[in-house]
């Protein structure tokens, strides 16, 4: 997740040769790819920690 960063509310998985946006409201894949087991470990923690992640995604992207 990154400060000031464009909405929708998301995350972004990143690794060797591969990176992806992952949004916060569904769990779905905005764009980029992701190895299957990646995509589905990435889901299984986001949804897990969603609510800490919106309150990352407001803290770090406050725009008021």
């Amino acid at each position: 997740m990154y400060a000031d960063d464009h909405p929708p509310p998301h995350f972004h998985v990143r690794g060797p040769g591969f990176g992806g946006v992952i949004l916060l409201s569904n769990l779905e894949m905005d764009r980029g790819v992701l190895p299957p087991g990646i995509l589905d470990e990435a889901v299984k923690w986001a949804s897990r920690n969603k609510d800490v992640l919106y309150e990352q995604w407001r803290r770090l992207n406050d725009r008021d």
